[in-house]
């Protein structure tokens, strides 16, 4: 870290807080256009430098700013007449954790992160065995789950019944060939030449990634699945394709319409939750809309209504969930959630830590993210393993939807982590290969 750029944090600090101000002072005023547009305008000036100074459109710190602090742009609209004028300390705490974030991020850049990413014959071979593996365990574990439960989302006329479709445990690994996707934009990075063979075995891997959540009914996996493989795509090549990227958004649009259908979500049941001040919104309109907005005002409510703060328990709970301790110590998971209706349970990547340490816990939380996500950024480029842009792409996925749940306590992140890592040492073992090549030269 230099003068420099301590420099340029407090510059930066200085005209954020500015802008934030401006924004606190128009919402209390009653001109929420205003509000708005001054964070949305932060928001994408930011992440036009970053672009321009970096060439990447998945940047960390330019998915931040436009998840969180556009994000809370688009709440100050108040649409709906579920959302209120935030508390003073909610304000401060959405400043002080794009600015931790940006605090945590402040390192020198190296000329490695401009590296090529790429591959080698024996890690895209390891990638093909790492999807199809995927594939299969996802199948069965898919199995599992049916033969428990007894339904299929898919097919219920449940409006929740995905929330149903769960064995403890086993889930997890039904879910997991969604990093089926992204795993296929590197193997074709990797290898110059398919076979036949490669592309019927990445075929049938990813329609698994496409059945297995159109099946449970989960849009949010699917979009997952989509963005990730992305990401890696937009990080590994340079010349982009937009006519790829526009058929996938293409494609998703009436999928994503289809599954809201499928899990009995007409527009007057989704109208009647969402309580726009305008009744004649279109759904395309409202629902992202509430799915970004309301996290932030289920942030507010937890600001007014804590009692008491949880000390670590909530930022714990995957440690609790993936060890089997919340069955043991159920009191260690029974702590209330404050949101502002019973269907609308998504909130933000801050919700736990303002939970357990207040306004402390989210600067707190945001300078480790930031400085993670600024190392990862180095690191990924340094390393000759593909499987280190897995890595990149979930935490910018994670970074790119701040405003949509408390990712790093969630068991499934750790999960879906922990299973990289194992991919990442799989793919990246050379013990053997070198042993035989150190044989034939002597």
């Amino acid at each position: 870290m230099n003068e420099k750029a301590v420099r340029n944090l407090i510059v930066e600090t200085v005209i954020c807080a500015a802008f934030y101000v401006g924004s606190f002072l128009a919402s209390r005023g009653g001109v929420h256009v205003l509000s708005a547009l001054l964070l949305i305008v932060y928001a994408l000036g930011v992440y036009i430098c970053r672009f321009r100074e970096t060439g990447n459109l998945v940047d960390m710190k330019g998915l931040f700013v436009l998840a969180w602090v556009g994000g809370q742009g688009i709440a100050c609209l108040q649409l709906s007449n579920l959302q209120t004028d935030w508390n003073v300390w909610t304000w401060v705490s959405f400043f002080l954790a794009y600015i931790g974030f940006c605090a945590g991020y402040l390192q020198k850049r190296t000329p490695s992160e401009d590296r090529e990413i790429s591959g080698d014959a024996i890690s895209a071979n390891r990638l093909l065995i790492c999807a199809c593996a995927l594939a299969v365990i996802s199948w069965i574990c898919f199995l599992i789950e049916f033969l428990a439960v007894g339904f299929i989302p898919l097919f219920s006329e449940e409006p929740h019944a995905y929330s149903y479709f769960h064995v403890s445990g086993v889930h997890y690994f039904t879910i997991s060939c969604i990093l089926v996707p992204a795993i296929t934009v590197l193997y074709w990075k990797a290898k110059e030449k398919k076979s036949t063979r490669d592309w019927v075995l990445l075929g049938l891997a990813n329609f698994t990634a496409v059945a297995v959540p159109i099946l449970c009914v989960s849009r949010f996996q699917l979009l997952f699945a989509v963005g990730f493989a992305v990401v890696v795509y937009i990080l590994t090549n340079k010349n982009l394709n937009w006519k790829v990227l526009l058929l996938l958004l293409a494609i998703m649009v009436p999928v994503y319409v289809g599954l809201t259908v499928a899990r009995n979500h007409d527009v007057e049941y989704l109208n009647g939750i969402f309580d726009m001040k305008n009744r004649n919104t279109p759904i395309f309109v409202t629902q992202p809309y509430i799915y970004v907005a309301n996290n932030f005002e289920n942030f507010n409510c937890l600001v007014e209504q804590i009692a008491e703060h949880t000390y670590g328990l909530r930022m714990l709970f995957p440690v609790f969930a993936l060890t089997g301790l919340k069955f043991v110590f159920p009191e260690l998971t029974t702590s209330p959630i404050y949101i502002t209706k019973p269907e609308l349970t998504t909130l933000t990547m801050f919700y736990d830590a303002y939970y357990d340490f207040g306004i402390v816990g989210v600067l707190l939380l945001a300078l480790a993210i930031g400085f993670a996500a600024k190392k990862l950024t180095g690191w990924i480029h340094r390393s000759g393993n593909p499987v280190a842009c897995l890595f990149y792409g979930q935490i910018a996925i994670y970074l790119g939807l701040a405003f949509f749940t408390t990712w790093f306590s969630n068991p499934t992140t750790w999960f879906w982590l922990a299973l990289t890592t194992v991919m990442y040492l799989f793919v990246g073992y050379r013990k053997k290969e070198r042993k035989v090549a150190d044989d034939r030269e002597n």
